[in-house]
């Protein structure tokens, strides 16, 4: 079987989908040309992630990642949520095929882009691991796919 019973699962019935209307940190990463977007809406209260939220335009494997993903931060602190790898984000899922990584890649960065978004309402500096490696110009704003 290519996929995981667990990414069928989120597939099939993802979790946190949808909005947050008042949402504290929203972002959205990928690009139309690469197929995939995602973008995460998160809810915090003091250092808490008391909601999160998702849509995401893409294949299963990216629609199960961001399921995956926003399972995993909810009711953690942002320091926690800052530590999610796609490497854990695909283990929770039990493994994706290796052509479908780039799926988690996109769903930790869109949770980076939402706490980066969230520092910057708060009117504080940015840290240097919540950075994306193309927010710069010169590659226009396309994570994940090579630029």
């Amino acid at each position: 079987m290519l996929y995981s019973e667990k990414v069928m699962d989120h597939f099939e019935h993802p979790r946190n989908v949808g909005e947050i209307a008042d949402a504290d940190g929203v972002g959205q990463v990928g690009n139309p040309k690469c197929g995939d977007i995602m973008k995460m809406y998160l809810k915090i209260d003091g250092d808490v992630i008391t909601d999160v939220k998702f849509k995401t335009f893409g294949c299963g494997s990216a629609i199960a990642t961001s399921s995956m993903a926003t399972e995993m931060i909810r009711g953690k602190t942002i320091g926690e949520a800052m530590e999610l790898t796609n490497a854990a984000v695909a283990e929770a899922l039990d493994g994706l095929p290796g052509y479908k990584m780039h799926c988690s890649v996109l769903a930790e960065e869109a949770i980076k882009a939402a706490l980066a978004d969230y520092y910057k309402r708060q009117g504080k500096e940015v840290p240097d691991n919540l950075k994306l490696p193309c927010e710069d110009e010169e590659h226009g704003g396309c994570c994940s796919c090579g630029h």
